[in-house]
């Protein structure tokens, strides 16, 4: 475990200028870091209700996962994508954190405040597969355009739907 640990801690902190610093800064007060997103990994940040279905499609799916962040005062779910230089992701509610975006996270190994880590990195780079990211976000916009008018919550995220309308999302093409 404690190896796995450690190369979580030392492929998240290569994304930062000073990987030392990262680390310092993870064992600091604050307990995060803001690390560089377009060189390993991008970032998907949707609203949490579409990130909680998306999340729960995509770890019934045969890949490993790739790390999953929540903000629970944004109220966010970011997924962790290869690079993607063209940033085609689109959608309402949507935002896509590539090249020249930053990202603030907590040491995968530990939550901070506001950020939780909902899957850790693995340490071995492991991140989501695109189109099985866009599968599950049209699957969980589905689940939430069913539900709404319903006034029931969803299942997994518990959020009421009655009246709302589900953000759409996916790819542009």
């Amino acid at each position: 475990m404690r190896t796995i640990r450690r190369q979580a801690t030392e492929w998240l902190a290569a994304a930062a200028t000073d990987p030392g610093d990262c680390k310092r800064q993870w064992h600091g007060e604050s307990g995060v870091a803001v690390l560089a997103c377009g060189r390993f990994w991008d970032v998907l940040s949707v609203p949490v209700d579409v990130g909680a279905l998306a999340l729960d499609a995509l770890l019934r799916m045969p890949q490993a996962p790739g790390p999953v962040l929540a903000d629970a005062v944004a109220r966010r779910v970011g997924f962790f994508l290869p690079p993607d230089p063209a940033g085609r992701w689109v959608g309402t509610d949507v935002r896509y954190l590539g090249h020249g975006a930053w990202v603030t996270t907590p040491a995968p190994h530990r939550n901070s405040g506001r950020l939780r880590w909902l899957v850790p990195p693995d340490g071995v780079g492991t991140l989501f597969v695109p189109t099985a990211m866009e599968a599950a976000l049209q699957q969980a916009l589905g689940t939430l355009a069913a539900k709404a008018g319903t006034g029931r919550p969803c299942r997994v995220c518990g959020v009421r739907t009655a009246g709302t309308r589900p953000p759409s999302g996916g790819r542009s093409r």
